[in-house]
């Protein structure tokens, strides 16, 4: 073998060392997308063995203070998404894939996925938005809201009224998988 071959040997498994443990659920965040993009579902079956091979994961391979972390990672992953799924912002699969997820990453890592999917839905989100020519609508009823709110009192705030054309809903899922990438690529 030569040395450039034996220097990308080294290279692989050293990222595999580091990564490794990410390439599984990045698969999973693939195949949720997937769904996602075809359907607008997340199914159960998917979220719930996803959550469940993740605890396992966690516990064969760090033992019981892994399964406490990944507790805390899927406790954490369904509450950064519990408001925005009960304010209509989305999905009870996005919440449940998230949460499934954080049962694989752990706290720390689920907050870094979490701030890396949030900054691919918005992005998303404005370019399906300016794509079907509503962007300038839902900033006006944003900024309409958000004048409410701070000059009206709290008691007396009331709901803007619903926009005459109901925006469908992107699949936050590719939003979930663009951010597990970005968690893989840079580093978790």
């Amino acid at each position: 073998m030569d040395a450039a071959w034996q220097m990308s040997w080294i290279e692989v498994h050293h990222w595999l060392g580091s990564q490794g443990r990410l390439v599984l659920p990045f698969g999973l965040t693939l195949w949720i997308a997937w769904g996602d993009l075809k359907t607008h579902r997340i199914p159960n079956y998917l979220t719930l063995s996803t959550a469940l091979a993740g605890l396992l994961y966690s516990l064969i391979f760090h033992g019981l203070t892994g399964l406490v972390q990944g507790l805390a990672g899927l406790f954490l992953g369904l509450a950064f998404l519990i408001l925005p799924y009960y304010w209509g912002g989305m999905g009870a699969g996005d919440v449940k894939a998230l949460a499934a997820l954080g049962a694989w990453l752990g706290p720390n890592l689920t907050v870094a996925l979490f701030c890396y999917m949030a900054i691919a839905g918005g992005v998303m989100a404005l370019v399906v938005l300016w794509w079907r020519g509503l962007l300038i609508e839902k900033v006006r009823q944003g900024w309409s809201w958000l004048v409410n709110f701070i000059l009206c009192r709290h008691d007396r705030l009331t709901i803007p009224t619903p926009p005459d054309r109901q925006t469908k809903g992107i699949p936050y899922g590719v939003a979930i998988a663009l951010g597990m990438a970005a968690l893989l690529y840079l580093g978790g």
